[in-house]
This record gives structure tokens, sequence and C-alpha cells, in this order.
């Protein structure tokens, strides 16, 4: 007489676990995937920083500062804000913007850049 019961076999109990581990896993893939393409974004950003500081120091060193801020707000992420420190003829740049527009909170992105003022008799 074959046993009667209520007993599963153990195909039946595993029936869902594979589902449940390939969405644990696509997730964390779409994750890290995430988090590598906002560090090449922030890495991105911060070349154009560094690109941007170098401009506006060179524009005030030679005497036309009035435009190193559009020049930084064109070739600078959004959100860039400039900082300019003068001692005599030496000029300190600083621009500052979020990393990656945002999407790495805490980070922000710095790029300094030094000149030294040009002769004003040309």
């Amino acid at each position: 007489m074959p046993a009667t019961g209520c007993a599963l076999s153990s195909g039946a109990r595993d029936r869902g676990a594979v589902t449940v581990e390939a969405a644990i896993g696509i997730s964390a893939l779409v994750v890290v995937l995430g988090l590598a393409f906002a560090g090449i974004v922030a890495l991105s950003d911060q070349l154009r920083c560094t690109d941007a500081a170098r401009e506006a120091a060179r524009l005030i060193a030679r005497g036309d500062g009035a435009r190193a801020e559009s020049v930084v707000q064109r070739i600078a992420p959004a959100g860039a804000e400039l900082r300019v420190d003068t001692a005599g003829e030496e000029i300190s740049v600083q621009v500052r913007a979020p990393a990656a527009a945002g999407l790495l909170p805490g980070i922000t992105l710095r790029a300094d850049a030094y000149a030294i003022a040009e002769p004003a008799d040309r």
C-alpha cells in the first residue's frame, strides 16, 4: 500500500528559489552598473571643472575677468561655482560642482588653477 502523506518532494520545495536568486542577482547588477556609470560621469565632470578653472585663470590673468564667469558656466558641469582670489599678481581660481549632477550625494568636485597677471601695457 503506498504511503499517503503531505510531504513534498525536494523539487517542489525549491521551485521559486531560482526566481528569487535571479531577481536579487539582476538587482545587484543594475546597482553596480549604475554606480559605475555615475563614476564615469563624475570623472568626466572633474575634467570639465579642471578645464573651466584653467580657462578662467587664463582669462583673468589677461585682464578679461568679465568673461571668466560665462566661460565657466559654459565649460563646467551644471551648478558649477567660480571663486577667484587675487594676491598681488597671483591669481587663484577654484571651480566647484556637484558630482554627476547630484547622483553621488555628498561628493563635490573641485578644480584649482593658478596664474600670474600679465602686464597691462599691451
